[in-house]
């Protein structure tokens, strides 16, 4: 059984910067892949970042966003940048086994807005 658990969403305005995490409980190694999606209104759950063995970002990230691990303390974390409306969402964490070709485990979402 695996939890994540993110916090750190909130309201910032345009321009801004917000830094997400997310906490990995339960039956999870430092090895496994771990990472970020989010879900905006109206709008189907899209991939933002993950970091495995390599680390890969979603084409809109632009280089705003930068998603970095504390393996030791099973943490996973995602800095935004310079934050768009556009980015406002719902994000979850997600992880999943090494070998694994799905996205298994989703947190409970932290809902962040930026207003313009």
């Amino acid at each position: 059984q695996v939890q994540l658990v993110e916090s750190g969403g909130g309201l910032v305005q345009a321009g801004g910067s917000l830094r997400l995490s997310c906490a990995a409980l339960g039956r999870i190694f430092s090895d496994y892949p771990m990472g970020w999606f989010r879900q905006a209104p109206g709008k189907e759950r899209e991939f933002v970042a993950e970091s495995g063995v390599s680390t890969t970002y979603a084409d809109f990230v632009k280089g705003r966003f930068s998603i970095s691990r504390d393996r030791a303390k099973y943490m996973v974390y995602l800095q935004m940048n310079n934050l768009e409306p556009e980015d406002t969402a719902v994000y979850y964490c997600e992880g999943r086994r090494p070998c694994s070709g799905v996205y298994e485990w989703f947190g409970q979402g932290t809902q962040e807005t930026v207003s313009s």
